[in-house]
C-alpha cells in the first residue's frame, strides 16, 4: 500500500469541522484512493515544526495515486473542489510525504 501524508495548518478562522467534512468529501470522490484518515495533533505535542493536522490517503499502487492525481489536475470539476481546500489550508505549512508498507513486493 502506498501511503500518501500531507501535514498543514488551517488558516486563522477556519472552523476544524469545516476542514474535515470539506477534505472527507473531497477525498471521497477519489475512486483510487482506497482508505483516508484525518487527524489533530494533541495537545500540540511535536518534536518538529510539523503541521497541526495531517491527511493520510492510502493506495494501492503507485498508477493508482498518478491516476488520482491526474484526476485533481486535469478535471475541472475535480480542480475547482481541490483548489476551494486553499481557503482552509496555509499554504506556507504544507508539507507532502510518500510512504509504503515495508516490506513490500517492491
Amino acid at each position: 500500500m502506498n501511503v500518501y501524508t500531507i501535514y498543514a495548518d488551517i488558516k486563522k478562522g477556519v472552523k476544524p469541522m469545516d476542514f474535515v467534512e470539506g477534505m472527507s468529501a473531497f477525498l471521497e470522490s477519489l475512486p483510487q484512493c482506497k482508505k483516508f484518515r484525518i487527524t489533530r495533533m494533541k495537545l500540540g505535542f511535536r518534536s518538529k515544526n510539523i503541521g497541526e493536522w495531517r491527511v493520510d490517503m492510502e493506495f494501492e499502487s503507485m498508477q493508482d495515486l498518478d491516476d488520482a492525481m491526474k484526476r485533481v489536475l486535469y478535471n475541472k470539476n475535480t480542480i475547482d473542489k481541490h483548489i476551494h481546500f486553499e481557503q482552509f489550508v496555509d499554504a506556507e505549512s504544507l508539507d507532502h510525504f510518500l510512504y509504503r508498507d515495508y516490506p513490500d513486493d517492491v
